[in-house]
């Protein structure tokens, strides 16, 4: 590995936790182009949408965004429980396919893509940069 790409992906040796609303869980730390963030889930959820396009619109009306793929594991693999065991939209389109976009079931963790049309369920997110 060359020293700028492990430059930029060391965490700072003291990291401090951001301070968290009401109904908010950590989640835990992203790195994502080579810069972390602290994930935050916020308190509210979505139940089934019209859509991805709503579901972005849902989650921007709560103060944040869809969370990414990668952000989808990370909450996958430290709050699980905080997830109807169900398939939930992430922020991330489906590269080559306009009208595709990535979503996770949060019963064994499985992420697929497909139609932005598709009814599924949402949380929004926040994140902190380190």
């Amino acid at each position: 590995m060359n020293a700028p790409a492990a430059a930029a992906t060391a965490l700072p040796a003291t990291l401090t936790l951001p301070t968290l609303a009401a109904g908010e869980l950590y989640a835990g730390l992203v790195l994502d182009e080579g810069a972390w963030h602290h994930l935050i889930l916020l308190p509210d959820s979505m139940p089934k949408t019209a859509g991805w396009k709503k579901a972005m619109e849902w989650a921007k009306e709560q103060n944040g965004d869809l969370p990414t793929r990668r952000e989808q594991a990370v909450l996958y693999g430290n709050l699980p429980g905080e997830f109807k065991q169900d398939w939930y939209w992430s922020s991330t389109p489906y590269a080559g396919a306009e009208s595709y976009a990535w979503f996770q079931l949060f019963y064994h963790g499985y992420q697929t893509s497909g139609h932005k049309n598709y009814e599924l369920r949402a949380r929004a997110v926040r994140r902190v940069a380190i």
